[in-house]
């Protein structure tokens, strides 16, 4: 038998974990990938291509490429980076076709800015990967009890303002004074079912006066007004009648 040489079968370059096989290793680990943006931004760096200005004809070849070393090893290609391929193509061909230059650059800005943006998010989870271990014991925060105790010292004349302007606050959503409405209110306020009752007493038992004599017990202007209101009410409800003119009509009762 011949004499056992070892050996090692390599699928695809790359920093590939291996597993002892007999006197052999198989590297067994593909690349890959998180997604079409992953693929694309590891062809830029890896091909030095400007981001800011990437040549679509070289990226789709390389993007082209991988996609068929994945058929080769029989792995399955998700649909998103045959969409991405799909892409390239479009923006490759409007790129040949001057009517559809404007839109091609258009298209491919975008593809730049998503590059980028995936660039970024890539710097920050491996900013953030050492921040994760599992084997790290937690616990959760302690209650503290906190002293409400009030150390600061002020000066009294501070307290004192302070105590004015609290009261004065305080006041202020009180109801105002009667003062404040003595403009308003000072006057003596007539209600005019009160002379309604003067006026039938002054016709009881079917006496008669002239109209100028029931104003004449009126003093101010209030009385005068629920005097003269109370009297059209009266006449309203028919239960007084006014003949002649003038403050020598006469006033009477309506018998019913």
């Amino acid at each position: 038998m011949p004499e056992q040489m070892n050996h090692q079968i390599t699928i695809l370059p790359s920093d590939a974990a291996t597993s002892p096989v007999g006197d052999g290793q198989l590297t067994y680990h593909f690349d890959v990938y998180d997604g079409p943006l992953d693929l694309l931004l590891t062809l830029v760096v890896k091909n030095k291509i400007d981001i800011y200005d990437i040549s679509i004809a070289d990226l789709l070849d390389q993007y082209m490429e991988q996609i068929e070393l994945m058929r080769e090893n029989e792995m399955d290609i998700a649909s998103e980076f045959l969409e991405m391929a799909s892409r390239l193509v479009y923006i490759k061909s409007a790129m040949l076709l001057p009517k559809y230059e404007e839109e091609a650059e258009d298209l491919k800005k975008e593809l730049s800015g998503q590059l980028i943006e995936y660039q970024l998010c890539r710097q920050i989870a491996r900013m953030l990967a050492p921040m994760v271990d599992f084997d790290t014991f937690t616990k959760s925060p302690s209650k503290v009890d906190f002293d409400m105790t009030y150390n600061r010292i002020h000066d009294p004349m501070d307290i004192s303002a302070a105590y004015i302007s609290a009261v004065g606050r305080g006041q202020r959503k009180l109801p105002p004074d009667r003062s404040a409405f003595a403009g308003i209110v000072s006057k003596k306020i007539v209600s005019v079912s009160s002379r309604i009752i003067h006026v039938m007493r002054r016709l009881w038992h079917g006496r008669t006066v002239t109209y100028g004599e029931l104003f004449t017990a009126s003093s101010g202007r209030s009385e005068l007004v629920a005097t003269f209101l109370a009297v059209l009410e009266l006449v309203k409800g028919k239960r007084v009648r006014i003949e002649g003119d003038g403050d020598e009509a006469v006033v009477s009762m309506i018998e019913k």
